[in-house]
């Protein structure tokens, strides 16, 4: 029923309503492009720019007694007990589906030759760019290098370029299994063939050498449109091996996601876990064991009297036995060995429960730009790109750092230069060997407690090795106070890690 003693709302009302609704929408139409222009703007960085931080620890300034990560290098005077020269060319490569694609050699092959140093050896590495328009580096996964020799694009080194070299020199210091790959471009350079192996063997009779006859490489490699392949080989690799002997299966995941491994035809121990050995693994019956994209796991097999060993991951395996000897299959174990509560306890070099520093590293995604590109990007502690936090230490500090991830996907963390103890998941303490990794899987959900012992300056990536998560924002750099880099990173630059 209509009221009286209101006046009609005629033709001049309605348009004076209609006009005050349309600038009312023009303006928050106006305040969210400008919003979302300032978020682009904001999130672009520049053509060249340097991670180091120009305030230590966002507070002090760093002093004019820095360290320079170039200065960070082994005994320039040490004669080399084990020398390589690696050339990497571009080639056209076939993968294992019969298919052909745009890939890398090194020294002609891929994977790259196995390098083999013993504990102790001074290692060097001159790596030769014949045509990889990109440029290229070495980067030794899992071995704590001098920062100098780390062979991160724009941070540690310029990428070699077309024509250039660069020589790698460290101190195999830590026997064990680890693998070396590009760092420049990483995210199409490592998948497309330029990787290789990397073994410390022990000094004899001491640690590693007493556990087994003889040890295998198991590389695990995806090429682009390939199905999976142990160092380039589908399906089934051989290994003659007597009945009785007990070999050291060394695994290497060197693709983006997790991989599992498992036993058929033999119980097995687990020896070592990113090249640290575990202590007092025991048998290992009807489990598979966990791989995270960069991680190794070493494995202890013996070969039965009547047969072979067969050592299995998806897709492919490794049968270790006399020549045509009949090794067993099995499906994947349905449980997954718990590297929590594997082997026992030892003394640990630090008191991992008094760390002198704390910090989170929150993994989430949002909408936003990154680099002025619009997309749903991975957030470290809520911020992405060029805001993301970087974590400051000083040397000898002990640190603790508490991983979340918010995240619906499994991420594999991989902090250079160092080896992080795993003291809980999701608060649950470790109550097995001490657990010390470089790559960690940490899936949807789950929450990890780490703690390192800052024993080696420089300035380190600390990143998913799901390299294109790198790519997509899901990197940072642990930083020691004082030290800086002369190297530049940007469109400018022509560095380019992930």
């Amino acid at each position: 029923m209509s009221d009286p003693d209101r006046p009609a709302e005629g033709p001049e009302t309605a348009h004076r309503f209609s006009t005050t609704a349309r600038r009312a929408v023009v303006a928050l139409l106006a305040v969210a492009i400008g919003w979302a222009a300032w978020l682009w703007w904001d999130s672009r960085v520049p053509a060249t720019y340097s991670v180091a931080p120009t305030h230590s620890g966002h507070g002090a300034q760093v002093g004019a007694d820095g360290v320079d990560v170039v200065d960070l290098t082994a005994d320039p005077d040490r004669p080399a007990d084990v020398r390589m020269r690696l050339e990497a060319r571009s080639a056209t490569l076939t993968n294992s589906n019969g298919g052909s694609f745009r890939g890398y050699t090194l020294n002609g092959s891929s994977p790259g030759p196995e390098i083999r140093a013993r504990e102790g050896d001074m290692v060097e590495v001159a790596l030769h760019n014949i045509d990889v328009a990109d440029g290229t580096t070495l980067h030794w996964h899992g071995v704590d290098v001098p920062a100098a020799m780390d062979g991160v694009a724009g941070v540690t080194q310029d990428a070699v370029h077309p024509g250039g070299s660069f020589t790698y020199r460290f101190v195999a210091e830590d026997p064990g299994t680890y693998w070396y790959h590009a760092h420049q471009v990483s995210h199409e350079q490592v998948i497309g063939g330029l990787l290789g192996p990397l073994v410390i063997e022990p000094v004899a009779g001491t640690g590693q050498d007493t556990d087994a006859d003889a040890d295998a490489t198991m590389l695990l490699h995806t090429y682009p449109g390939g199905s999976r392949t142990i160092a380039g080989v589908p399906e089934e690799t051989r290994r003659d091996a007597a009945p009785g002997a007990t070999i050291r299966v060394r695994a290497i995941n060197t693709d983006n996601v997790t991989a599992q491994v498992w036993v058929a035809g033999a119980d097995a121990r687990l020896l070592a876990v990113d090249g640290t050995d575990l202590h007092k693994p025991g048998v290992v019956k009807n489990r598979r064991i966990r791989l995270a994209a960069g991680a190794r796991a070493d494995l202890a097999v013996t070969v039965p009297a009547d047969g072979a060993v067969r050592v299995q991951s998806p897709g492919v395996s490794l049968v270790l036995g006399p020549p045509d000897a009949v090794a067993p299959e099995a499906p994947s174990p349905a449980e997954e060995l718990d590297l929590l509560t594997y082997g026992t306890p030892a003394v640990l070099p630090f008191d991992a429960g008094a760390p002198d520093r704390s910090y989170e590293y929150r993994i989430g995604q949002r909408v936003g730009f990154l680099d002025g590109r619009p997309g749903y990007w991975w957030t470290i502690n809520g911020r992405m790109g060029r805001h993301v936090p970087m974590y400051t230490v000083n040397e000898g500090e002990v640190v603790a750092m508490r991983i979340v991830n918010r995240s619906p996907e499994v991420h594999p963390m991989h902090l250079h230069g160092h080896h992080v103890l795993v003291t809980a998941r999701d608060g649950r303490p470790a109550t097995g060997s001490p657990w010390w990794v470089d790559s960690l899987d940490v899936e949807a959900g789950e929450s990890y407690d780490i703690v390192f012992l800052a024993d080696n300056p420089g300035i380190w990536m600390d990143h998913c090795h799901n390299l294109p998560h790198a790519v997509e924002g899901l990197m940072t750099h642990v930083s020691y106070e004082g030290v800086t880099t002369p190297f530049l990173l940007g469109r400018g630059s022509g560095n380019e890690p992930e």
